[in-house]
């Protein structure tokens, strides 16, 4: 791919120049349809299946072909980064507008875990295109260059700036996908360096302007056909950055504005600078809303560790330690006479270890989790149920159940028995339910409760003289 890319870039160069000012217009517009070409057969043939970023980058190549051919002399009159504010001006900076849409929408399914990579993307264009503005655009500029074509090209840099910035950071994320975000890169910076080189050469360099220019059209258009196109717009997650590092780019992009200022000063410059206010305007909302992303996913974190920190991992159920300290917190409740009784249930499956031993653990997990959702779905809506570990669950009632008691382990019983489906066949466990009560003037502390039911529990099992050691199989 790479050896008929340089192939491809060669010969639209020898036909630019053999063509003659006449031809060369046919030229340029017949490279510019190129990548028209490659992204929609990619897209025909399914080798792109997230097809909306890439249609976008095709609306772009339609409106820069749609405007070669209505001026096809623009490129060859050494109009491009002049700041002339004409019409193709507007239709080129819509264009790259439209392949900034493009790859934002990437970053944005790349990273679905991290939607503040547009807005670091974002601050990377106005970050890098303040200096490539303020001293190699603006002081090469026509003397005469209107407000609103410099407005205009200001906004074009801006926009390729942040273009590069969306494909390093997609780049950022992981290697998927790197072949076909180099060849993006490469007709990001290529695209740049040719309008900045309509600026500098003031038209004694248009055959090098367009000649960069149609590098960019064939680098372009050789990025959809790579193998590993597909992969850009796959889900990543939030990639490798730190906190501390986009903290570090946000006070970087803080920075700028006022480095520029300061640069102007020591150097004497008494112009008026375009970019300071607008670059400034755009810059201090952009790294706002990427503090409240940040603050957002720190929220998240934290929710995250507190959800853990008691819950069970494989259940859902609340762990070990948040069902002690529930019991330990009704205990007090009883001594204080809040509460007239707590009463706890501890479970242990029957038949359980030969599922794991038959089926695998991942078998045995499934059924772990299928009887914490049967668990909860029999006991009364104020009840917690936990998990101790292994195959032990325990329930806690606060307040009296009375003959509810029963009426309970016996749903207990039956919910636990059920069949469960699993990929590798259909299994049944048994349980064995231990019972011990805490009321006032009887009351215990935490562990002699739940010995009073592990003690009960194997009582029962000695009572029934239950096989635990091999699952019932349903038929």
């Amino acid at each position: 791919m790479h050896s008929g890319t340089a192939a491809v870039v060669v010969c639209a160069g020898v036909a630019y120049v053999l063509a003659g000012p006449a031809g060369r217009p046919l030229v340029y517009t017949l490279v510019s349809i190129l990548p028209i070409v490659t992204f929609l057969a990619a897209l025909a043939s399914g080798h792109l299946p997230d097809r909306r970023p890439w249609l976008l980058a095709v609306g772009g190549l339609v409106l820069l072909v749609a405007g070669q051919l209505i001026w096809p002399g623009w490129m060859n009159a050494a109009h491009l980064g002049r700041a002339q504010g004409s019409s193709l001006d507007l239709v080129q900076s819509t264009a790259h507008t439209f392949f900034l849409l493009g790859l934002a929408l990437a970053v944005r399914r790349r990273a679905s875990a991290d939607p503040g990579g547009i807005i670091d993307a974002a601050l990377f264009g106005l970050c890098a295109a303040g200096p490539i503005w303020e001293w190699v655009i603006q002081p090469h500029l026509p003397a005469d260059a209107p407000p609103a074509g410099q407005t205009l090209l200001l906004a074009d840099l801006l926009v390729l700036a942040a273009v590069i910035g969306c494909v390093i950071r997609l780049g950022m994320m992981g290697r998927p996908g790197r072949g076909t975000l180099g060849y993006l890169l490469l007709t990001g910076v290529l695209t740049l360096a040719a309008t900045a080189t309509g600026t500098l050469t003031a038209g004694a360099g248009t055959v090098v302007s367009t000649a960069v220019m149609m590098t960019a059209y064939v680098t372009l258009a050789a990025a959809p056909l790579l193998p590993d196109a597909p992969a850009i717009t796959v889900p990543l997650g939030a990639g490798p950055a730190a906190g501390h590092q986009r903290l570090g780019w946000l006070a970087a992009a803080l920075s700028a504005n006022p480095l520029i200022a300061a640069v102007q000063v020591l150097r004497g410059t008494e112009s008026a600078s375009l970019l300071l206010p607008v670059g400034t305007l755009l810059v201090v909302p952009l790294v706002l809303l990427r503090i409240r992303h940040l603050s957002g996913q720190r929220d998240r974190a934290e929710q995250t560790l507190a959800y853990h920190a008691t819950h069970d991992e494989l259940t859902g159920l609340y762990n070990r330690r948040h069902i002690a300290a529930e019991i330990d917190r009704a205990l007090a409740d009883v001594d204080r006479g809040a509460l007239d009784e707590v009463t706890i249930l501890l479970c242990d499956l029957d038949g359980f270890k030969p599922v794991n031993d038959r089926y695998g653990h991942p078998a045995g997990d499934a059924v772990l989790r299928e009887v914490a959702a049967r668990l909860t779905r029999v006991v009364r809506r104020e009840d917690l149920v936990g998990r101790l570990g292994g195959d032990e669950f325990l329930i806690l009632c606060r307040g009296g159940l009375g003959p509810e008691a029963a009426v309970l382990t016996e749903r207990i019983t039956e919910a636990v028995r059920a069949p469960f489906t699993l990929p590798a066949g259909v299994v049944s466990v048994g349980v064995t339910t231990g019972t011990a009560q805490a009321r006032p003037g009887r009351t215990a502390d935490r562990n002699v409760l739940i010995g009073l039911a592990d003690a009960a529990m194997y009582a029962g099992k000695a009572a029934r003289g239950r096989d635990t050691r091999r699952p019932a199989t349903a038929p």
